[in-house]
């Protein structure tokens, strides 16, 4: 599943060079050119990460910071002072970087920040957010209420990206997490995470792969 960035920055030329670069590399690449903008774009996009301009129009980068919940934001600026690097970390950026800026460099300390978030315990695919630390599930910032049921099979799923899991497999992945779920139920379970998953923003997430088992979308 590709990984998605937002590109929070006004300079076109500038934003144009950075999502050439990303998208050559494998990432789904998403652009908002003011702060305003912006919050609408988190919501929409569901963002893996977000690179994050000082100077924008309307909110500006720093006043944006607060807004941004369990995503990581690297901030990218011209703004090289010590106290400006030190405001923003402490302001709730998981890294910062200064323009100009050596390419690998930044695709590096992009990789840095998606791997921290993966072994933090949060797990994504496309709009779908999983916290393995508080069984907390959201789809596009939305709630999500599961059963044990529902939930294990989520996670293997997710675990699996957009991949075909046997039932075989996703019974045996779900076991220690709920062990009264049996085969002949499986179905129903999975009819119900499809439904809940789908009433919270109308996407259709999970696939049935006929005689073998299921499959998250891309």
């Amino acid at each position: 599943m590709e990984k998605r960035i937002l590109i929070v920055e006004d300079d076109k030329s500038i934003g144009d060079m950075v999502g050439e670069l990303l998208t050559k590399n494998g990432y789904l690449v998403f652009r908002a050119y003011s702060g305003t903008e912006a919050l609408t774009e988190i919501t929409s996009c569901s963002p893996d990460l977000i690179l994050l301009d000082l100077t924008l129009p309307g909110i500006s980068g720093s006043d944006l910071l607060p807004y941004i919940n369990n995503v990581p934001v690297i901030v990218v600026s011209a703004k090289a002072g010590i106290e400006d690097k030190v405001e923003n970390l402490l302001g709730g950026a998981a890294d910062y970087i200064t323009k100009p800026f050596d390419t690998k460099e930044l695709l590096a300390r992009i990789s840095v920040q998606l791997r921290n978030r993966e072994n933090n315990g949060v797990l994504s695919h496309g709009a779908i957010r999983l916290n393995i630390s508080d069984y907390t599930v959201t789809v596009k910032g939305i709630p999500v209420k599961l059963t044990k049921s529902e939930y294990a099979i989520l996670l293997t799923l997710m675990k699996n990206g957009g991949k075909v899991v046997t039932k075989e497999k996703i019974m045996t992945d779900i076991e220690s997490l709920t062990p009264d779920c049996e085969e002949s139920s499986l179905r129903t379970h999975v009819g119900n995470l499809r439904h809940k998953l789908k009433l919270a923003d109308g996407n259709d997430y999970v696939e049935a792969v006929w005689g073998i088992g299921y499959k998250l979308k891309s």
